[in-house]
This record gives structure tokens, sequence and C-alpha cells, in this order.
């Protein structure tokens, strides 16, 4: 059933119907990338979200806005359309995207006003975002029809549980509080482990680490269908086997040494033991995945994590064996020294590498789509030491494009 709430409008107003997918269901369960612009692009991609997801509320919405456009444009309005999507976790990071897109839309099409159509609170919840960007003019709600209110409610609620951000807090929280307090039983280790644990993961939650956090491992791409899932399940196999030999270390050094900082320095040597391993299994998944992606120049950046994570292994490993004895204080200098050298080394490598594949290229002039063919703009010119792509859209506004999302480069350049 929809429902509208209109203002007055007038036939000349130059109208954007706009549709907001705030969690990013369109990416997860089709990979097509936001924002979605024009009346065939929404079409399409709103028929592959219901075939892959008939219950799904967002497809639902899509078609509703491809409707509000053309009962709109035979009223005779000059009228375009546009879907734009957030992230998963539907924090900060989701505003954040939104407005990007929402600014990138706005850049393309010149309008007055918009026609905001929306599934309920959650994509309520941009309304100032939106508001602060265009005017409104209409605002659509969409909700699926049902016999009673409490049904309605009761599938809402069961869609809303099968959503990853919903289903982390209900059923992931406390099942990890309850694995932990099993653990801890079975080690004999008492209630205070688990607890301590609660206490930073609330920390966490309080001071917005958390989102920074699950976002880092969103990008280890887990799927057994990649070889790179090998590369990262080796990795994460090799993280536990270093928390296991910090452990090992800890309770071996408790009875002998009494020194807080020595104690500390041989939980920290165990776990570097065999932490480059995880770093270079890591980054291989990483390469192997961009590769797969098809993205050009997204493997050069690896070469930066590379040096600053020998610098940092280096300095952390040599300074632990100083405190512990194991070297003087000259050598951890020499070594530190050495892998300072080493990792700028590298990183100035591979931008030097970067720069050269960027200035091969020759991108200039070139027009910029994306995976669906929608047009974006043509290039103006290459930021090299920004690494990013300044295209000019159809409208003469500048926006700038990350060359890291580049995936092909022949008579045009493809962007996702």
């Amino acid at each position: 059933m929809a429902r509208r709430k209109t203002v007055r409008r007038e036939k000349n107003d130059r109208l954007l119907v706009l549709a907001i997918d705030i969690d990013n269901d369109l990416y997860r369960k089709t990979k097509i990338s936001g924002p979605v612009m024009g009346r065939v692009q929404n079409l399409n991609a709103a028929n592959q979200l219901i075939l892959a997801d008939p219950e799904d509320t967002d497809g639902n919405t899509m078609f509703q806005a491809v409707k509000t456009y053309d009962d709109l444009k035979k009223e005779g309005y000059s009228v375009n359309i546009a879907t734009i999507t957030g992230t998963e976790n539907e924090g900060y990071d989701a505003d954040r995207e939104i407005a990007r897109q929402l600014e990138l839309v706005l850049s393309s099409y010149k309008v007055d006003a918009c026609v905001f159509v929306t599934d309920g609170a959650s994509d309520n919840r941009v309304l100032p975002i939106v508001e602060s960007r265009i005017k409104i003019n209409s605002v659509k709600l969409v909700t699926i029809k049902q016999a009673r209110e409490l049904e309605n409610t009761y599938f809402v609620m069961l869609e809303k549980l099968k959503e990853p951000h919903y289903a982390r807090i209900v059923f992931g929280i406390p099942a990890i509080l309850l694995l932990l307090f099993a653990v801890s039983f079975a080690l004999g280790l008492g209630w205070e482990p688990p607890v301590a644990l609660i206490g930073i993961y609330l920390v966490m939650k309080g001071f917005g680490l958390e989102d920074m956090i699950v976002e880092s491992f969103r990008g280890f791409g887990f799927s057994i269908d990649r070889i790179s899932f090998v590369f990262y399940l080796s990795s994460m196999i090799f993280f536990f086997a270093s928390l296991l030999i910090a452990y090992g270390n800890y309770a071996t050094e408790l009875g002998v040494t009494s020194s807080p900082l020595q104690l500390g320095a041989y939980t920290i040597e165990g776990f570097l033991i065999l932490t480059p391993i995880m770093l270079i299994l890591y980054l291989i998944g990483r390469i192997l995945d961009a590769k797969n992606s098809r993205y050009l120049f997204r493997n050069f950046k690896y070469g930066t994590y590379i040096g600053s994570s020998v610098i940092l292994w280096v300095l952390l490993y040599s300074f632990v064996a100083w405190v512990i004895g194991q070297i003087y204080f000259g050598q951890m200098l020499d070594y530190a020294i050495g892998a300072i050298v080493i990792g700028i080394g590298i990183s100035v490598a591979t931008g030097m590498l970067r720069v050269k594949a960027l200035r091969t290229r020759r991108m200039k002039d070139k027009l910029v789509v994306n995976e669906l063919g929608a047009l974006i703009g043509k290039v103006s010119g290459v930021d090299i030491r920004r690494g990013s792509l300044i295209i000019n859209t159809s409208f003469g506004n500048p926006i700038r494009y990350s060359v890291d999302r580049i995936v092909d480069v022949s008579n045009k350049v493809v962007i996702k």
C-alpha cells in the first residue's frame, strides 16, 4: 500500500524521483553499485534485486520509483530518476555514502526538487541529509499489503532479523557472550576474562570503533568460491596460533619474572613470531581478490602496506628483543634504521610503478561509464599525486573518482 504526502508543485519544476537503499541490499544481492541513474537502469536493477530476493522491500521501492517517474512524465513534468545506496551497517558510513552519491546525482541532473520514495522509518532517517541538498516536494511511503497490522509487523520483524546488521545484535552478541563464558569455564579462568572482553567491546561500541573494525574485516571477502578464501583462512589460523604462542609465553614467564615490562615483552614476542606469515597470506588474498574483481590499480597500494608492515614488525620485534635482553640497544637501532630504509624503498618503488601505469594508460578525454553503462562524464585529467580521476559531467561539474575503482580502460573508462 502506498501513501503519498504532497505539497504544491509547478509544472515547470524539474523533478528527481529519488529512492534510497540505506543498507545497500542492491549491491549485496546483485553486485550493482549505486547510484543507479535513469529509468532503464533502475528497472533493470529492480528486476535483478527482486529475482535475487523476491521478498526484499527495496526492490518494491525501486519499482514504485519507476512507476512514480512514469506517472509524473505523463503529467507533463520534466523528471529524472535515481536510486542511491548506503552501506550494510547503516551507521555514519551509510549516511556519508548516501550524501556522496546524492551529490553525484545532483551534479549529473539539473533539478529543482525531488519526490522521495521510501519503504519505512530507516530510510526516513536520512531525510535531513536529502533536504540539506535539495527541496523535497513529495514523500511516497511504500509498504507491503497485509490483512492485519499485526501480521505485517510479524513479517517485517522476520525480514529485519535476516539482515546482517540486526542479526549481529539479536543473535550474534548473545551467542558470543555464551561462548566466552563456556570457554572461560572450561579453561578454569573464572568470570573475569569474559567480563573484561565485554567491557572492551562496550568501549569500542561507545567510541565508534566497532564500525571501523567491521569495515576492515569486510574487506576479507570470505567466499569458498574464490581461491583467496584459502589464504584468508590460513591467515586466520596463523593469527590464532600467534595468540596461543603469546599465551604460552605469558604462562611460562609468569612464574619466572615479576617485571610487568618483561612479562609483556615475552608475550608480544610470542605473538610476533608468526605475524609475517599471517600478513603475507592476507596480502596475497587481497591481491587475488583485486585481480578477480578486475581492479587495475588497487594492487599498487598493497606495496605501501607491505612497506609499512615491514617497518612496524621489525620495530616491535627488535624492541621486545632488547627489553628481554636478546640484543643490545645499538643492535636495536641498527635493525630499526634498516627496516625504515627497506620499508620506504618498497613504498617508493610501488608508488613509481603506479605513476608509470597511470601515465601509460592515457585516459584523458575518454568517456567514463559505470558497469551498467550509465554515462558519468569525460576524463579531464588525472591527479597522479592523489591517485584520482578528474571527471567533467555533462553539465560541466568536476568530480573525482579514486583510480582504485577503475576496472577497464579501452575506448572508455569503466568504474565500479
